[in-house]
């Protein structure tokens, strides 16, 4: 081979070569892996693991004495030229390697491509795994930021409630030693008999003065300590918050390298649309790349990368279904348009098609951004938009409009937000408004 074997297929091809030299005579097992004959076999792997790989390339007399380990039914299909579909692709490449059939090299390569994909999954999950452990500590930091912000807001109060009190009884204080002293200065002349009682208690009231002076501060100094503090702690969450999302954005960015994926050109929807338009009219446009409160579902759709499926009739004759089939689409499909305009979500609205003339759907242009589908003879809507949730990528926010409880329950399972329709009608009217 031109390439390195994968580590997986080298892995299995030795620990194959190593049980198959115990049981080979002595004659047989070339000189250089003779010695490693009397270790276990898990050892025997380890230890003779260079040796044996060089005598497994060089020597086909050994390598086809180590191919009789292959299990039969694999050594079968792989010299008839086909590779058993459920068999482990580091099995069969290592089978293909010992035996050597035709177009044994193919094989190998498209194990190893196999083995490259199936580990290139199992980082990003290891990457999604990541992600969500940081976005819960990231919500359980937040959550610890409320509280302390409450605390700290409830002390905050406390300590302006004691300074405003404190200030209150130091200004009435203040006002009655002054009284004092002016009662003392008037009756200067006078003798100690004649002093009025005013000014025998200013003493008294001089030294509760200075006591609530003193603690006046104390709870000045407190509210300012208070603030420090919780300027601090915002401070140093704020930076735990940007480190935690910063961590999340660069994991995100590690696992779409790690992936490899391409830009996005289509969507998961876009592929069941065009095998609906195959069966569809020529004359059907069909376009669009993209409980009940409808502040709710203008919130869900704010969420970036949501895709918008709508169950047509079911919104149609919720608000006005005394219209005919033709006007109640007209008006929904003018409104989503609108709707897709001022969002930019991804939207797409499924009509019954059932019972229409010669199993066509009518021929109608959906408005930029929104995407018109007609479920097929022998489906009806609900099965199109299971199956267009079914789709999406698991992750992806998805919100489903339809008061179809059973069809609610179905997509809940698959991931995707139900929505009743009155929400719709009520955010498309505020919208028209």
């Amino acid at each position: 081979m031109s390439r390195p074997l994968p580590a997986a297929v080298r892995t299995r091809v030795l620990a194959l070569a190593a049980d198959r030299l115990a049981s080979l005579s002595e004659e047989q097992v070339p000189p250089a892996v003779r010695p490693f004959r009397r270790f276990t076999p898990k050892r025997r792997a380890a230890a003779a693991a260079v040796p044996l790989a060089a005598v497994l390339e060089q020597d086909p007399v050994f390598r086809q004495l180590v191919s009789e380990a292959v299990p039969a039914p694999l050594a079968e299909a792989l010299r008839s030229g086909e590779a058993p579909a459920a068999a482990p692709p580091d099995e069969v490449a290592a089978a293909a390697y010992l035996l050597r059939t035709e177009g044994w090299e193919a094989v190998v390569d498209a194990a190893a491509a196999e083995l490259a994909a199936r580990d290139r999954v199992a980082a990003g999950a290891a990457t999604v795994d990541e992600v969500q452990r940081l976005t819960e500590q990231l919500e359980a930091l937040r959550a610890h930021g409320r509280l302390e912000a409450g605390r700290l807001t409830r002390e905050r109060d406390v300590a302006r409630a004691e300074a405003a009190a404190a200030l209150r009884r130091s200004r009435e204080l203040g006002a009655r030693a002054a009284a004092a002293e002016r009662a003392l200065a008037a009756s200067a002349v006078a003798g100690p008999a004649e002093q009025p009682p005013a000014v025998e208690s200013s003493r008294d009231d001089s030294v509760e003065l200075r006591r609530l002076r003193a603690k006046l501060r104390a709870a000045e100094e407190a509210l300012a300590a208070c603030r420090a503090a919780a300027r601090g702690e915002r401070r140093e969450e704020q930076v735990r918050l940007r480190v935690l999302l910063d961590s999340v954005v660069g994991a995100a960015a590690g696992l779409q390298r790690e992936l490899g994926l391409p830009p996005v050109e289509e969507r998961p929807a876009d592929a069941l649309a065009e095998a609906l338009a195959a069966t569809a009219s020529p004359s059907v446009a069909v376009q669009g790349r993209s409980d009940d409160d409808p502040a709710l579902l203008d919130a869900l759709l704010a969420v970036p990368s949501t895709h918008l499926l709508v169950d047509g009739y079911n919104v149609t004759k919720s608000g006005y279904g005394e219209q005919s089939l033709e006007v109640q689409r007209g008006r929904l499909l003018t409104m989503l348009g609108a709707l897709a305009a001022r969002t930019g979500v991804e939207l797409t609205v499924v009509f019954d098609g059932a019972g229409l003339e010669a199993g066509r759907p009518p021929a109608a242009a959906a408005p930029r951004g929104v995407r018109l589908l007609f479920s097929r003879a022998g489906e009806t809507a609900d099965d199109v938009l299971r199956a267009l949730v079914r789709r999406e990528p698991r992750g992806r926010p998805v919100v489903v409009v339809s008061s179809d409880r059973e069809v609610a329950d179905d997509v809940r399972r698959d991931g995707a937000r139900p929505v009743p329709s009155r929400a719709l009608l009520g955010l498309l009217e505020r919208g028209a408004r």
